[in-house]
């Protein structure tokens, strides 16, 4: 039996990776203030996305960690992209349970090695959004939309390559899709918590009935909504909730009937993002699909999902395939454990760290 403090951490851990895929976007930045991160924002104008839709000011938020070094060509040789899930921000990635584990000093991302660069995707936190003011109005953004927008800012940043990009479920598959639309950018990629083939089955199902949700939802009023559509958002969250937990921890964390009722209550009880925010980025996903290409990512792949992630189950047998058709790609299936937390187990570094940090040293460039 768990005693208090662990169950009110295991619940806070499990709140902070159920929404989409990811984290929340109440995700406790709080408690991870005391990084000195640095804030920017980077202005692109006239964006044009994939649609052919443009937005007069496309607005990405970031935050950094570290310094940029350049090496005696003048590259930067130390910068690292993390990328977060789907309902996620700038924020989700310095949960105590990865930053501690990893930017601490002699971490394997140690800030005061290497520059860490932290984005709002289009659609989260602090970047652009639909309920900046344009709602059904903002452009319909897709993973390539996020990831172009990525490397120009980048641009602005005077950031011309990348040491490493990591990304969690959302962020992972946009790994995919940056390696094969920029190649050679990065020295490494770590996805982690995806497949790299379309968003179809069982995982498509719950999007698509969580978007459904909302907009059958009587006070959606087709976008034209005065207060937010709570039984189709309540809804849509709790297909997040299945699909973002694990079996074993959640059994732990409510195992009687009260506390899984005590749970749930908390959960529907929490703020929710903005209806059309979440019908679009639950929806970002739609064309995503990065197999036909996979036998030109010649960048080393450290790719990491775990035997309890419901989202990317391992009976599909999809990864085993998908692995051998990347000429130096590694693909490791973590076994459920005490330490796993479903397809939250991106964020929970101290499970993979070490995988980590033998690519880090295996993909080290030679002076």
């Amino acid at each position: 039996m768990f005693s208090s403090a662990a169950r009110f951490a295991l619940a806070a851990l499990l709140f902070s990776c159920a929404v989409a895929f990811c984290q929340t976007n109440t995700a406790p930045a709080a408690t991870a203030s005391h990084w000195p991160t640095q804030d920017g924002t980077v202005s692109l104008a006239n964006f044009r996305f994939g649609t052919g839709e443009t937005l007069n000011e496309l607005k990405l938020h970031y935050l950094t960690l570290g310094t940029p070094h350049r090496n005696a060509a003048g590259h930067v040789d130390n910068a690292i992209l993390l990328l977060h899930g789907t309902g996620g921000n700038a924020h989700s990635l310095l949960n105590p349970i990865f930053s501690d584990v990893l930017f601490v000093p002699g971490g394997v991302l140690d800030i005061q090695k290497y520059f860490i660069i932290l984005p709002d995707d289009i659609g989260h936190g602090q970047s652009s959004k639909p309920s900046d003011g344009l709602r059904t109005h903002f452009p319909a953004y897709d993973y390539d939309d996020m990831v172009r927008s990525q490397h120009m800012m980048l641009d602005q940043m005077k950031v011309d390559h990348l040491r490493l990009i990591l990304g969690t479920s959302m962020g992972c598959m946009q790994t995919f899709v940056w390696v094969e639309t920029y190649p050679g950018f990065a020295d490494a990629l770590a996805p982690f918590a995806c497949l790299p083939v379309q968003i179809a089955g069982r995982n498509r199902m719950m999007r698509y009935m969580g978007i459904q949700g909302i907009k059958l939802d009587p006070a959606w009023n087709n976008c034209d909504y005065t207060t937010e559509p709570v039984q189709g958002l309540r809804l849509a969250d709790t297909l997040i909730l299945v699909m973002g937990s694990s079996p074993l921890q959640m059994q732990k964390l409510a195992p009687t009937r009260e506390a899984a009722e005590q749970f749930v209550d908390r959960y529907w009880a929490r703020p929710t993002p903005d209806a059309n925010d979440m019908i679009y980025y639950l929806n970002a996903s739609r064309n995503y699909d990065p197999s036909p290409r996979l036998e030109t990512i010649t960048t080393p792949v450290l790719w990491i999902n775990s035997a309890d992630d419901y989202i990317n189950p391992p009976e599909l047998g999809i990864a085993e395939k998908m692995v051998k058709r990347m000429p130096h790609a590694r693909f490791v299936l973590i076994p459920i454990s005490d330490q796993t937390r479903g397809h939250g187990t991106h964020t929970a570094a101290a499970v993979w760290k070490n995988y980590l940090a033998e690519f880090m040293q295996q993909t080290e460039r030679k002076p």
